[in-house]
């Protein structure tokens, strides 16, 4: 999806608060997506986890929970 959209790793480690090199390690499997960075993701790409993470080829995400004020 980043090569699709015209991002460089630097731009999405940017969104996710990580360097270039960690993206590019998550990237050629070296390094595991955190689960927080699964989300991050997630919602960046306003994609479902499960889209992410191949267990679905529907992008679409489920309805997210409203924040308590």
């Amino acid at each position: 999806m980043r090569i699709d959209k015209g991002l460089t790793q630097k731009d999405v480690a940017d969104v996710i608060n990580v360097k270039q090199n960690t993206y590019c390690q998550y990237e050629i499997g070296v390094l595991n997506y955190p689960l927080d960075v699964v989300i991050k993701l997630a919602q960046y790409y306003n994609v479902s986890v499960d889209y992410l993470v191949g267990l679905t080829d529907q992008p679409e995400p489920y309805p997210r929970k409203r924040k308590a004020p």
